[in-house]
């Protein structure tokens, strides 16, 4: 059965499933993030089949996630570097983060998202673009944007009002 490929979907959410919807991906990225860079050390990190991170890092590649950089010509051997795109993937992890906490960690957490300097543990937050004012993850939503087809528009717009009539 071949898979069903999502790259022409309208939605940001199924967009970027294409690109690091499977798992391998979204641990290699993670690992790259935290400073992994070399085939032996997302191996040894993930303890991943060899053509399974190969495919994934040739993926993360073409996708621009990551860059390919050779570190020795003899042999030669690449290592592999978040781009800024991969880079911005990390709010996605932080969020993942947060939410496994949150539901799947009743022991406590084994990871804790902090401020780099000072160790202060936070939550993530979306930022007003007009004002600057933090708003919690709860409270926000989607809506169409600029661009939303007239299908996105009314999808948008139904889903909308289904939860508002759910509401108390």
């Amino acid at each position: 059965m071949q898979r069903k490929t999502l790259i022409h979907a309208e939605c940001p959410i199924a967009l970027s499933l294409e690109r690091v919807g499977e798992w391998w991906s979204i641990l290699i990225m993670r690992d790259a993030l935290q400073g992994l860079r070399r085939f032996e050390e997302f191996s040894r990190s993930l303890e991943i089949a060899p053509n399974m991170l190969t495919r994934r890092l040739n993926s993360l590649v073409e996708d621009g996630l990551l860059e390919r950089q050779a570190y020795s010509q003899r042999p030669l051997r690449y290592q592999y570097v978040p781009t800024a795109k991969g880079e911005d993937f990390a709010g996605v992890l932080l969020a993942l983060v947060a939410w496994g906490n949150r539901h799947y960690a009743p022991e406590g957490e084994s990871v804790q998202i902090v401020e780099r300097g000072s160790g202060r543990p936070l939550q993530p937050m979306m930022v007003d673009r007009a004002d600057g004012r933090l708003v919690p993850l709860d409270q926000c939503t989607v809506q169409a944007g600029p661009a939303a087809s007239a299908g996105m528009r009314q999808r948008l717009e139904s889903l909308a009002l289904e939860s508002l009539a759910e509401t108390p």
